[in-house]
């Protein structure tokens, strides 16, 4: 559940004060984008990565983003103080108004800015996970992008937790393994790491770019590759990432059950990506402690 406090434009707020619009038509249709952001110690983990993805994105799809980084992360720091987060996560939504017929005659930025934070939500040790067939279409101009047209994925998720499924790992229309509905998706088979490339339609995750970059220095080389759901079922080890879940080990696919129960990479993997927040976190702690 999101908390009380939240940034709508140039405004800090009550959500009871915050109004959005039926006019908005990019809120309505989805036309907007955003990204989920990990707090840690009160400080917006790869704050830089996730601002970086969101002018991608709205440039992709040709949203209007009049934003700085500098003080949208000003605006984020305001929220979290607020709300009196200090781990957590946030979320930062830029919703497109001045678009398509239905939109009002109201007085409206071209595009909305909100953020607001919320607890982290809770997750099992190991996921099961389902699988759905045409959940991605990697052939899309906007496969990738990280939209607010989330209906698939919602309602794919839902799907899959009433078959008793945490997750679904979904494939795209050639048959391929894509992603999970807000994860990416990770084998190991012999000591090496595949994820699926970003051409399966995948999203650009964050933690999945930390992990391509640490990973070979920790001897735990992470490659793009194109697996099949042959090659999930085959791997010794499948684990997911997520911006909220760090790396969570996957225990069983569509009732199969993967490995041998044990997670030795993953693991390590864990390691390596907890000492690189940790770093982060210490490069960052002055800056943040003044704004």
């Amino acid at each position: 559940m999101i908390h009380r406090y939240v940034f709508h434009n140039e405004r800090l707020a009550t959500i009871e004060e915050v109004r959005l619009s039926p006019g908005q038509a990019g809120l309505i249709s989805g036309w907007g984008i955003f990204t989920t952001v990990r707090i840690f110690e009160g400080i917006p983990f790869a704050f830089e990565r996730h601002w970086k993805r969101l002018e991608r994105d709205a440039n992709r799809t040709h949203i209007p983003f009049p934003f700085s980084a500098e003080r949208v992360q000003e605006q984020l720091g305001e929220v979290l103080r607020a709300n009196h987060v200090k781990e957590g996560c946030a979320r930062i939504y830029a919703i497109y108004n001045q678009v398509g017929f239905w939109r009002s005659g109201e007085e409206l930025p071209p595009t909305d800015l909100i953020i607001y934070s919320a607890d982290l939500p809770s997750y099992s040790q190991q996921a099961r996970l389902g699988l759905r067939e045409q959940g991605r279409h990697a052939a899309s101009p906007l496969a990738g992008v990280k939209v607010t047209s989330w209906l698939v994925n919602v309602w794919s998720l839902q799907e899959a937790q009433r078959e008793g499924f945490d997750e679904v790992a979904m494939l795209n229309e050639r048959g391929e393994v894509a992603e999970c509905t807000a994860a990416n998706i990770f084998c190991v088979k012999g000591g090496r790491v595949a994820t699926p490339p970003l051409n399966s339609g995948c999203l650009e995750g964050i933690t999945r770019g930390v992990l391509l970059e640490i990973g070979a220095a920790a001897g735990v080389p992470v490659e793009e590759k194109t697996l099949l759901p042959q090659d999930l079922y085959a791997a010794d080890e499948v684990f997911i990432s997520s911006t909220n879940r760090n790396l969570l080990p996957v225990s069983e696919i569509a009732g199969r059950k993967i490995g041998d129960g044990n997670t030795p990479v993953v693991e390590r993997l864990e390691k390596v990506f907890e000492d690189y927040v940790r770093k982060y976190l210490n490069s960052h702690a002055a800056s943040a402690s003044k704004r």
